[in-house]
Parts: C-alpha cells; structure tokens; sequence
C-alpha cells in the first residue's frame, strides 16, 4: 500500500483557505459535475486531467476551422443540467444556449424507407403508420411502458444511492413486474411487428454501450426521455458546456488542472488521502472522486491495494461495451448540397442482429456496417467555416479484448475508406470532391486517449446484472474517502447518466469541515 510521502507533497492549498480539499480525477462531465456539487457542498475542490481541455470524452478538436464534437452530440434531459446549476446558485440556461432538433434523427433503410423521430405524438404515429399501420397501437403502448419505467429507472432508481445490497432487494419486486430480465430488443418484439419499427425502437442501448438484445427492457424509458424532453444540441457542442462547468467551478474558488495525469491514488490506513501525479507530485485530499474508467481505477490507480470485490480476475471476467470507429470530416462549400441530410441520420447495413451479434458476441470484424452520421453544422454555424460543413460518421465495431482483435494500425485507413463508400453510396454522393479536414478515432484511441478498458466505448455494458447494484458503486468498496462518477458507475451511460452519477455522489459524500 502506498503511502503519502510528505518530501513530494504539494500542499496547494490558497493562503487563507482552510476547507476540506476534494480531488477529482478526471474533468469528464461526469467529474466536473461533481466538482461543481462538492464546491457547493462547501469543499475546496481540485479537478485533475491528463488532456488539454476539459469535456473527456465530450471535448473537441479543431482542424483547419472545423471543429469536431469527440463524443456525445445530443442532451436530452436538460433538466439535470438545470439542476445541477441551481444548487450551485447559477443559472444553466444563462451560460450555454440549446437548440431543439426536430427530427431527433432520421434513420433509412437499405430498402430506401425511411423514419424520422419526433416529439410530437401526432408526428411520431404518422412516421409509425408510413411503415406499418398496424403498429400504431403497439406505439402507444410502447409509450406508456417507456414512461413507466423511466418515473422508475430514471427519476427514482437513477437518482438515489444503489450501494448496499438492501437497496437492490427493496427495488427486485419492481423490476419483477416490469420484466427487466426481458431485453429492450425482446420488448420491442413485442409491441412491433415490422422489422424496421423493431429497430427504431430498440437501437437506443448502442447510445450507451449496450448490445440491444441482451441489454435489460428498463431502458426503454428513453424513448420517454425523448417524447417527454425532446432532443437538442448545445451550440458549441458539448464542448461549450464543460467550458461552462470549468467556469463555474472556478467561481467556487475550485481549479481545473490540465496536463495533469494522476498516476495512483494514495491510500493510509486503508482510507483515501490523495494522489501521485506521473510527475511524482502529491497532492493530499479528504476526499478522492475517479472520474475515471472503474476498470482503470481498479486496475492502475489502486493496483497497490489489496481488493476485494473489484479485482483484476472481476474485471477480466466483466462484460464491456462495444468500440468505437469514428471518422471526424470536413467539407468545402457543402452547406447547401445536400439538403436531405439533417442534424443526425442513421443508417442501417443489411443487417440488425446479425451485426449486433458480431460486434458484441462474436467479436468479429464484419463486412457490412450501420452508421451514425453527425451533422452539426447544419444546427450550428459555429462547426465549420462559412459554407462549409463538419461531420462525423460513427460505426461500432468489436472492442480489443475479444480473440484476434482488429489491428487498428494497419487496418484503419481502409475501413475509413470503406465508411466513405457507404456515405458516398447512400447520403453523401460526389463526398471525395470536397473533403477537407480528416480524423480517426479508432479502439486504440479509445484506449490511449481515456485509458478507457479495451478501448471500448461507454465503459461496462449495462446488462442487468451489471446495473444498479451490480456496477461498481458511487462510494467505493474498496477504500474509504474514494467515490466514483461517470459512466461505468450508478446509473451509467448517456449525458443524463454521468450527470446524475454525481447527483447521487453528493449524497454520499460526508460535508465538509466547517471551518471559521
């Protein structure tokens, strides 16, 4: 067990400021939010993190004007943004401006049909009925379903503590009744009888990291989320809203370190005290949150630590979520070509399960693909130089900890070609006349750039028997003073998610020391 050395201590603590210090490791949303819950708790926080800017995965990139929103695209409950501001005494809508989208998205098929999400109820039974009239009824039911579970699963299970084991059995009669063991693909199946519509309402767990066929029907309530909330978009993507978080906490008398990579969490007497930079710097703390991966900070931050739960054989044996092909572009004098192409379009391979299967079952690096293509700057002039346009495309692929894992070094570039095709082909014809700007993000990015597990995605996949309880818990098993935020703790995934994550932190985590 390593102990703080008092020779490498850096005692940053202001002249005159006496509060109990906070460390959060790692400036996602995740961590930023509760540095922001911690400073309005009273605690002097310091956030540190090993990239330039602040946002984790939600940060951005800049190349030759164009700017690349990296990870999430869309809010779609600004209400635990607004909340969170309000117990920081801010005000949310004051500091970042969201647009509403209507569509959310447009999703086509290889058969040229076609179904675009709405808010509006009307709207959403006429896109229904355009593919199969029949399933009109099976909509509302699904519906009512999805709100149920959400008024459970969201505002009830998602924002209380799940820790003790006394938590779960309270809530298993609940999740009895609604069927959780069934899976969100396996609910659908049930209120749809078209293959399409099946689709459109199970994809969602792939938002969050989740194989749509194994993935507990409690997620469903996003289809709540979206009618209930709507979707929108931050101008300035979510980069522009972890500015804003920076800004907030640094009124708190907080500070936000970039540059700064925590290399172990310091433990005495089996009780977190602070953490060694990879510089050898030591930084004291009462209180240590990880914003990062539960797998890295199982593995490399308390890798001298003996655990009991959260071992190295636990997390081998844990389910993660899938990897991430993504392909960030720019376009010249595009903004008016195009004109079919919204804010976000899917599209579907030939394929749904099957692909789903070979992703996440199997493994395997197939040949077809389906795409989520972001569009960002047809909402916000701000992504792109004037006339042109900024994109992503993002295909899930298999992540590194399967057999014969792809050789990302030597296989990138052409399957960056072989998304370009299918853009050509299917959305974006004459594409190769006016690219611009180009970057890859592949697993190995995932792994290298967020020290993310295999370089999956979304962390650990959110099954049954990994949600709730089962994920690893906001206040540690395995350390006292250490709490966890983000997406592979309680609730999990998705902006609402790791937003909420600290919501529930804040609830576990003791006050302050008054001082005078």
């Amino acid at each position: 067990m390593t102990r703080l050395d008092p020779q490498l201590v850096n005692d940053a603590t202001p002249v005159g400021d006496a509060r109990s210090h906070a460390v959060v490791i790692g400036a996602g949303l995740g961590g930023l939010a509760a540095a922001m819950r911690l400073g309005a708790k009273g605690y002097r926080v310091t956030v540190l993190d090993r990239l330039d800017m602040p946002g984790g995965r939600g940060s951005a990139l800049w190349r030759d004007g164009h700017r690349f929103d990296l990870g999430p695209t869309i809010v779609t409950v600004p209400q635990v943004f607004r909340d969170l501001w309000a117990d920081c005494n801010r005000e949310f809508d004051k500091d970042v401006e969201l647009i509403a989208l209507d569509p959310f998205y447009e999703i086509r098929w290889p058969d040229g049909s076609s179904f675009a999400a709405r808010q509006d109820p009307g709207a959403m039974e006429a896109e229904v009925a355009g593919l199969s009239p029949d399933d009109v009824n099976g909509l509302r039911k699904f519906l009512k379903e999805s709100e149920a579970r959400y008024l459970f699963g969201f505002e009830d299970l998602g924002r209380r503590p799940m820790n003790r084991l006394g938590d779960l059995i309270k809530v298993l009669p609940t999740f009895a009744r609604m069927r959780a063991d069934r899976s969100v693909y396996a609910h659908a199946a049930r209120r749809f009888k078209d293959p399409r519509l099946r689709m459109a309402f199970s994809f969602h767990p792939l938002f969050i990291g989740g194989d749509p066929t194994q993935v507990t029907s409690m997620y469903i309530l996003v289809s709540h989320l979206e009618k209930a909330f709507g979707v929108h978009y931050a101008i300035g993507g979510v980069a522009a809203i972890a500015e804003a978080m920076r800004n907030v906490i640094a009124t708190q008398g907080g500070l936000v370190r970039q540059n700064a990579e925590v290399d172990e969490i310091l433990l005495s007497e089996g009780a977190a005290k602070g953490v060694r930079l990879s510089n050898a710097e030591v930084i004291p703390a009462d209180v240590v949150v990880s914003n990062a991966d539960p797998g890295h900070t199982y593995s490399t931050l308390l890798r001298n630590a003996p655990r009991k739960r959260w071992t190295d054989v636990k997390l081998t044996r844990t389910r993660w979520s899938m990897g991430l092909f993504v392909w960030y572009f720019g376009t010249r004098g595009t903004r008016d070509l195009w004109p079919d192409v919204g804010h976000h379009t899917i599209l579907n391979g030939p394929r749904y399960r099957g692909l789903i299967r070979d992703i996440f079952q199997q493994g395997h690096m197939a040949d077809d693909m389906s795409l989520y293509v972001h569009r960002p700057s047809v909402t916000d002039p701000t992504a792109a130089p004037d006339g042109d346009d900024t994109f992503y495309a993002l295909s899930p692929v298999p992540h590194l900890g399967h057999d014969n894992p792809v050789d990302w070094a030597e296989h990138a570039e052409t399957y960056r070609q072989r998304v370009q095709s299918v853009l050509e082909d299917q959305l974006l014809p004459g594409l190769d006349r006016h690219l611009t700007a180009s970057e890859v993000f592949t697993p190995d990015t995932f792994r290298d750039r967020y020290l993310s597990p295999l370089g999956c995605g979304f962390s650990i996949e959110p099954r049954i028997l990994q949600s709730a309880w089962f994920r690893p818990h906001n206040v540690s098993e395995e350390a006292k003073g250490l709490f966890l935020v983000g997406a592979g703790t309680h609730p999990g995934a998705g902006l609402p998610g790791v937003i909420s994550s600290a919501e529930v932190l804040a609830k576990l985590v003791p006050d302050p020391v008054r001082v005078p």
